[in-house]
């Protein structure tokens, strides 16, 4: 596989990746941005509020893997009906969508209603901070139907390669999540500005002033990024029955079942993950919730030129182009590992500055480097299996990814973290080191996936 950029083609297909894929990486930037804020400024409370505000997270996940699992599979229709021309069918697709984000919105919407004080018994967080982690778990979740319109709409928008509204709605949500972090987390208080001393408002909420952001943030970006849908010339559910459509349903659920199924699994997974890790201690929940931040942000290139991949695969199996569709492997694979090994580059140098930003504990900003430069080796192998997983994504193919994520995760991550830090005593390190084990497990998979020519529905007809 040899990248050529003099090659027209291969020049318009590049700029073609990177038009869709900037504005992701810019969304996911400034998300990342703003958690890196979130934590900081919960982290000037100091650890106890820190592991209050990550120790039930990955439960979050697992509860919002069901909406990112519906987004995969109307993402693989819309972008088919796309690449095929067929208006009217991305039409009625979106109006589909509507349907199930009312459904999804409103019966997850119970979850924090009836769980949130029982969530950090489950996750064996300390019991001086389960009150507080309940409550921020509350808030923070509260507004399900918002958050559904957003991953789903905000995908729709994607597949039909409008990524650039999602953007900047997902700036507009951080920029107002930021300015009621400020507004809600500390009390009043004296600031110096340009030299000058003024009294700047505070509700002195904390960690609740935080959940509260991030909530009302959250319900502005629904609002808005339904509007803009509804105005959308290509992917507008406008004057379109928004009744199920089994017909319209059954293809997307078909293909989101299989990637549901896998983020449940897999956030399940992270849930007993974490939990392990609760279990070591709060210094270890600290560090552990810290390099979880930091590492995020450098997965964001992988991630946003997953969603680029997802879409062209989609447009290239819709137009039934199998050339387009390997020229498309052959440009996202070395621009994928060449930008991963980049950014792992730089998370290993800057490693323990990184850290020390949320944190002024010595003993966390030393284990929570160990781990992160540990990561930063991997993230190349890791960065191959996003690409491979998002064209998969793209042309409806989730089941072989559910099977191999499943397998990665219980039989290697929670089985290795749970001999290492339940049966053995090791600590965090240890945990970490299950994960990068993971990690290489779905590379090589996806290298023989790849290498086959399985993961692409017209292998065989390029000729």
């Amino acid at each position: 596989m040899k990248l050529d950029l003099r090659r027209p083609e291969a020049k318009a297909t590049a700029v073609t990746i990177l038009t869709l894929a900037w504005p992701t990486i810019i969304e996911q930037v400034m998300q990342t941005a703003v958690q890196y804020i979130d934590t900081a400024m919960v982290g000037a409370l100091g650890t106890h509020a820190t592991a209050a505000v990550g120790a039930t997270g990955t439960v979050g996940w697992m509860v919002l893997s069901t909406l990112f699992a519906l987004g995969i599979g109307f993402l693989s229709v819309v972008a088919q009906a796309c690449g095929a021309g067929d208006k009217g069918a991305a039409k009625k697709i979106s109006a589909q969508a509507v349907f199930v984000v009312l459904v999804v919105g409103l019966v997850s919407t119970l979850m924090p209603l009836c769980l949130s004080q029982k969530v950090p018994v489950w996750m064996q967080v300390d019991e001086s901070i389960r009150k507080l982690a309940g409550t921020y778990f509350f808030i923070l979740y509260l507004p399900m139907l918002p958050r559904a319109a957003s991953c789903i709409f905000g995908t729709l928008l994607r597949a039909a390669g409008d990524t650039r509204t999602p953007m900047k709605v997902g700036i507009m949500v951080n920029v107002i999540n930021i300015i009621l972090n400020f507004l809600l987390i500390y009390p009043t208080r004296t600031v110096s500005v340009l030299g000058s001393e003024m009294t700047l408002f505070g509700a002195g909420w904390g960690v609740v002033g935080a959940a509260t952001a991030s909530a009302v943030a959250t319900t502005a970006g629904g609002a808005v990024i339904t509007a803009v849908l509804w105005r959308h010339p290509m992917v507008s559910p406008k004057g379109m029955s928004l009744r199920p459509d089994r017909e319209i349903l059954r293809p997307c659920l078909r293909i989101a079942f299989p990637n549901m199924l896998q983020r449940f699994g897999t956030s399940l997974g992270f849930v007993a993950f974490s939990a392990m890790i609760n279990s070591v201690g709060e210094m270890a929940t600290a560090a552990h919730t810290i390099a979880n931040t930091v590492e995020s942000a450098f997965y964001i290139p992988g991630y946003g030129m997953q969603t680029a991949a997802a879409t062209l695969a989609g447009n290239a199996y819709g137009a039934r182009d199998s050339k387009r569709m390997k020229a498309l492997s052959d440009m996202f694979i070395p621009l994928e590992v060449g930008l991963m090994i980049l950014s792992g580059g730089v998370l290993f140098a800057a490693a323990p500055a990184l850290v020390g930003l949320f944190s002024k504990s010595p003993e966390v900003i030393a284990l929570g480097a160990t781990v992160l430069r540990m990561m930063a080796v991997s993230e190349p192998f890791y960065g191959f299996s996003i690409i491979i997983e998002g064209m998969m994504m793209g042309v409806g193919k989730t089941r072989a990814p559910f099977v191999y994520n499943i397998i990665g995760m219980w039989c290697v991550r929670i089985v290795g973290t749970f001999i290492c830090t339940q049966m053995l005593g090791f600590g965090l390190v240890s945990a970490w080191a299950c994960m990068i084990a993971h990690n290489m497990l779905l590379f090589f998979l996806y290298l023989l996936a790849w290498l086959r020519g399985s993961w692409n529905p017209l292998h065989g007809q390029e000729a």
